[in-house]
């Protein structure tokens, strides 16, 4: 039982899944949830992350096994390929649940996130269109935080703006390791068509986009520390990119990419709550 267990905790893809919590939590935290409020957006979206990353794994068994993806616990024989659907459905059940404890209106936007990540896995993944779902399922995710608040306050347009550039340039990186192989198997996304380098260049244009928009939407003139994370949005995907060749020598899978869109979003996140100026 602890084997099966640890093995759908990998299979949930439990980096993203944590980065992406722990965001959605320090949104929550910045715009004035109170705890209970917080609780529920860090529930709802965990939830939804577990969802789509066991939907991922049950639906790639297959193809993660042709490429000998032995870091994937369902290709790899840790977690069965049912038991991993089963907590697909059931984390996928409890989102709109437990986003229902803000309010419908939110609950709604987050269940337009989880729709959106679900059709990603498919059917949309191989298609030209597959940047689609990363950035509505990321510009809806601060519009449940935001419309979560009681009032139920307008996200500002800068916002979903900034998120949707993250979560878009966040799909071209965490693509970048895996161009060859999933040539292998017939995916062929938008990062897929444009190749790697022209993915490098998307990512961190995305980035950057995202970061100024955070920076520049709001009113007022930008601060120092606005600046600062515009220069270190600029030069985190280089580095990251340069990180990912070193692996890659050393016969690791370079993940360092999609490492540095954590990152900024980490950045731009801590920014918008040092700065109050969200709603």
């Amino acid at each position: 039982m602890s084997s099966r267990v640890l093995g759908l905790v990998r299979a949930s893809h439990p980096e993203p899944a944590a980065a992406v919590t722990t965001v959605a939590g320090l949104l929550a935290w910045g715009v004035g949830h109170r705890p209970a409020g917080i609780v529920s957006v860090v529930l709802a979206v965990l939830a939804s992350q577990l969802a789509v990353g066991w939907t991922n794994d049950a639906l790639d068994a297959e193809r993660d096994a042709t490429v000998g993806r032995t870091d994937k616990p369902v290709a790899a024989g840790a977690v069965g390929r049912r038991a991993t659907a089963w907590a697909a459905a059931v984390a996928a059940v409890a989102c709109p649940l437990l986003a229902l404890t803000t309010n419908p209106t939110a609950a709604f936007w987050l269940t337009v996130a989880l729709v959106s990540a679900l059709l990603y896995d498919w059917p949309l993944k191989a298609t030209a269109f597959s940047v689609v779902p990363y950035a509505v399922s990321f510009g809806a995710l601060p519009a449940f935080v935001v419309l979560g608040l009681p009032g139920q306050p307008t996200p500002p347009a800068w916002l979903l703006v900034a998120a949707a550039c993250l979560g878009a340039g966040a799909h071209f990186a965490n693509v970048l390791p895996d161009l060859a192989d999933d040539a292998r198997t017939g995916v062929r996304g938008l990062p897929h068509r444009l190749g790697a380098a022209g993915s490098r260049a998307a990512a961190a244009g995305l980035l950057l986009a995202a970061t100024a928009a955070l920076v520049l939407g709001p009113p007022g003139p930008p601060s120092l520390v606005g600046l600062a994370a515009i220069a270190t949005a600029a030069v985190v995907p280089p580095l990251s990119w340069y990180a990912g060749r070193s692996a890659a020598r050393a016969g690791r899978r370079p993940v360092s990419a999609f490492r540095a869109v954590m990152l900024v979003a980490l950045i731009d996140v801590v920014l918008l709550v040092a700065s109050g100026r969200v709603v």
